[in-house]
């Protein structure tokens, strides 16, 4: 999608609606605004549903100050335009109250953005500005004295977030990215301490950008690589709604019968993926003009090695995430559905993905279907893209169980000789 190529108004109105459906914001919480290129601001109504906005709600502000519109611009403007001021380089402003970083706001404290590389690669540093009366021009004085540091996310106390951004789609991507990390992290700390990567760590990340392959001129494309697609397409914006993976996370593929495989992108928002977004890679091959996810090697590694896995999953679910920024051992011996899907999921070390292909692929097996990898992601295997989606809804439901039942009690696990009755009904 060419979001440039958008009207203001409609970004704005697509960004409000995504951020409203997303839970991360109230009917009349929050205000993003845009600045064109002819100097004016174009920003969300004051007073009006939120989960309900047109594109012929939003004002514009003219820069002799006047307003245009059929309603009264965002009670907070003010900060918006003070925010453009100090940083020229911005073209969107989003200030919304999502329920994790809220629940950092209150307790004056900034989320943690070394729990992942991606975290901190798509956020930067986090700083945070006083209180202030909400529209007053001392708030936006606050602010702007945050931004002019260099910051682009500043929290505000007892208040939210706000995040200057090149465009407002960038400014969201940070958004929904740190609102993961406050909710990674309240649900790590009901676990135990935070495993925290070191600076170099996270700048480094986990792999290159994108996975390297030649380039295959005009593929034909059977209806079985077709359906493929489809059903891809299907389950990466169900993950995305269920919040498996934010819109920068999340490498999907599954495997065609004549070995090739079809897997997400590089660098695309994962809610705005079609069939033609996919790319096809075989024999060392990957389509033209498209870069495949930068996992693309170890998908093929995995299906190189293990002729019964038809399709590989990498997400960030954020329960069961919490598992892989703490110490604490995933157990999935807590209902027999959690255990006959999931067996034995093993964690593994922080960058093993990335740096050790052949270790990760050995890791695998019938009995271990899923990897924890440390402070990175979820890695989960299946004969089917269905079996392998399941997988990882089981896993992340069974990592919320757990997580939920720590105020109630000790977790009673199945026992032993309970499980051996399980594996000898089910043949596992």
């Amino acid at each position: 999608m060419r979001f440039d190529l958008l009207h203001p108004a409609d970004q704005l109105v697509m960004m409000m609606n995504r951020i409203y459906y997303r839970g991360m914001t109230t009917t009349s919480g929050g205000n993003l605004s845009v600045k064109d290129s002819d100097g004016s601001v174009w920003i969300t109504p004051s007073g009006i549903d939120k989960g309900n906005l047109g594109r012929d709600d939003i004002m514009r502000i003219l820069p002799d100050g006047t307003f245009q519109g059929r309603h009264h611009p965002s009670s907070e403007y003010p900060f918006h335009l003070a925010v453009y001021r100090e940083r020229p380089d911005f073209g969107a402003v989003l200030h919304a109250h999502s329920p994790g970083l809220v629940a950092c706001s209150i307790v004056r404290r900034m989320p943690e953005v070394l729990l992942t590389p991606e975290i901190y690669q798509v956020c930067g540093e986090v700083t945070m500005a006083p209180y202030a009366l909400p529209g007053s021009a001392l708030l936006g004085e606050k602010i702007a004295a945050e931004f002019r540091k260099g910051y682009s996310v500043v929290m505000l106390e007892n208040h939210g977030v706000v995040i200057g951004a090149p465009d407002i789609f960038q400014a969201f991507k940070i958004f929904e990215t740190l609102e993961f990390a406050a909710r990674l992290e309240i649900n790590a700390l009901k676990l135990g301490k935070l495993n925290l990567l070191t600076l170099e760590q996270a700048k480094r990340g986990t792999s290159p950008n994108a996975a390297s392959y030649k380039e295959m001129q005009n593929p034909a494309h059977t209806s079985e690589e077709n359906a493929l697609r489809r059903d891809l397409v299907e389950f990466i914006h169900r993950s995305y709604q269920q919040g498996l993976f934010t819109s920068t996370q999340g490498t999907y593929s599954a495997r065609l019968s004549d070995g090739g495989f079809v897997i997400t992108p590089y660098g695309k928002d994962r809610m705005y993926l079609d069939v033609e977004d996919l790319v096809l890679v075989r024999d060392g091959y990957s389509e033209q003009g498209k870069a495949a996810s930068r996992a693309a090697h170890l998908h093929q590694m995995i299906y190189e090695e293990h002729p019964d896995i038809n399709s590989v999953l990498i997400a960030q679910p954020p329960n069961l995430m919490a598992f892989a920024v703490t110490d604490a051992e995933f157990d999935p011996r807590t209902i027999p559905e959690s255990y006959i899907v999931l067996r034995d999921i093993q964690k593994v070390p922080f960058g093993m993905t990335a740096f050790d292909l052949e270790k990760t692929s050995q890791a695998l097996s019938a009995r271990t279907p899923a990897l924890i990898c440390k402070n990175d992601c979820v890695l989960v295997t299946g004969k089917s893209l269905l079996n392998a989606f399941d997988r990882l809804e089981v896993a992340e439901f069974s990592a919320k169980s757990i997580i939920e039942s720590l105020p109630l009690g000790p977790i009673v696990h199945i026992a032993a000789d309970d499980i051996k009755d399980i594996e000898a009904a089910f043949k596992l």
